[in-house]
């Protein structure tokens, strides 16, 4: 009887198991038309490394880089064309494509990561939603110079003693998936002069260009709108007198 009920608990663990890595590789492509405009852009250039895209820009670098984590299951490629104009001034950003597109199961070292890009004096992190929450802990790191959080928050691991380090979270006011109350804990664990900015009619998925996402509200603005914004305030931040 025992030998039957483990059989049954095994063979209920492996469809589970099964299941959730299926619910893995489900993932949020790329708009076909975005990921164009960024390769025809003579600014910039997108470049494959295994799992790291790098965006980088044609001319000369300043010295900055961000490395970004992708929200849940959002394929890296589909941030390109929000990091375009970055990029173009001349930030190197590399966006990772974490174990089973989860970012909270990145276990590669900011060296290893930054290791894409030699050429970078100055470290940002960030991520999208989950890869926010990521990006956060590797933010500890006296390595890093900056965090940057779109529709996201830390959790996990308290900042606020890193009056070095600087911040930026940018939601958007329609967004239907981050929890309000999570955004509003966090704070305390944020330095104190962490900067917060709320783009109006911006939703949940607008931070990147993969299309609609479930569960998300209604954006009031367009897509190509929704990234102006973002843009805005991303050049605003990464100034690199600022840092």
């Amino acid at each position: 009887m025992l030998l039957v009920v483990l059989l049954a608990l095994l063979a209920i663990l492996a469809v589970a198991v099964s299941a959730f890595l299926i619910w893995t590789q489900k993932t949020y492509a790329a708009e076909p038309e975005g990921i164009s405009a960024v390769e025809s852009d003579p600014r910039v250039h997108l470049d494959v490394q295994g799992d790291l895209t790098v965006l980088g820009p044609s001319a000369a670098s300043n010295g900055t880089g961000l490395i970004f984590f992708p929200g849940a299951k959002v394929e890296p490629d589909a941030y390109a064309a929000s990091f375009t104009e970055l990029a173009a001034n001349g930030t190197t950003v590399i966006i990772a494509q974490p174990s089973l597109n989860l970012a909270l199961l990145e276990r590669r070292s900011l060296e290893e990561l930054a290791s894409a890009a030699p050429d970078v004096e100055s470290w940002s992190v960030g991520g999208h939603s989950m890869g926010g929450v990521r990006a956060c802990m590797y933010a500890e790191s006296d390595e890093v110079d900056a965090l940057l959080l779109l529709a996201s928050y830390c959790s996990g691991v308290d900042l606020s003693e890193h009056t070095d380090l600087a911040v930026l979270s940018v939601f958007g006011s329609d967004d239907g998936l981050i929890r309000t109350e999570a955004v509003e804990e966090s704070k305390d664990i944020l330095p104190s002069d962490a900067e917060s900015v709320t783009l109006e009619g911006v939703s949940h998925a607008q931070f990147g260009d993969y299309g609609p996402q479930g569960g998300d509200g209604t954006p009031h603005l367009s897509d190509d709108e929704a990234r102006q914004h973002i843009e805005e305030a991303l050049a605003e931040f990464f100034q690199p007198t600022d840092r």
